[in-house]
């Protein structure tokens, strides 16, 4: 039985992208870039550098196995999250 497409559990196809773009998201909730699931936002730097190692030791461990749309997309991600992340560090994003 198909669900209603207004169903809430109604969620997309889990790919490698959309797995990294989770972890992303979690990543965001840390730096307090982006809501917890209840609504609320809060910093936990050492929540964001864990999500963010966990980043980095899945590119190490996936190199030479994704396709160059994955390797990309794995790259970016973690770019934009260093940054971010050193940005917050130094205090320039109001830690």
């Amino acid at each position: 039985m198909t669900p209603p497409a207004d169903d809430p559990h109604d969620l997309p196809q889990m790919d490698f992208a959309t797995f990294l773009l989770s972890l992303n998201h979690s990543v965001r909730m840390h730096l307090g870039d982006a809501p917890h699931p209840d609504g609320s936002v809060e910093r936990d730097p050492a929540l964001a550098k864990q999500s963010l190692e966990i980043l980095e030791l899945l590119q190490e461990k996936t190199k030479g196995n994704l396709t160059g749309a994955e390797e990309r997309l794995m790259s970016q991600l973690l770019h934009d999250l260093r940054l971010r992340f050193a940005e917050i560090s130094r205090g320039a994003g109001g830690l």
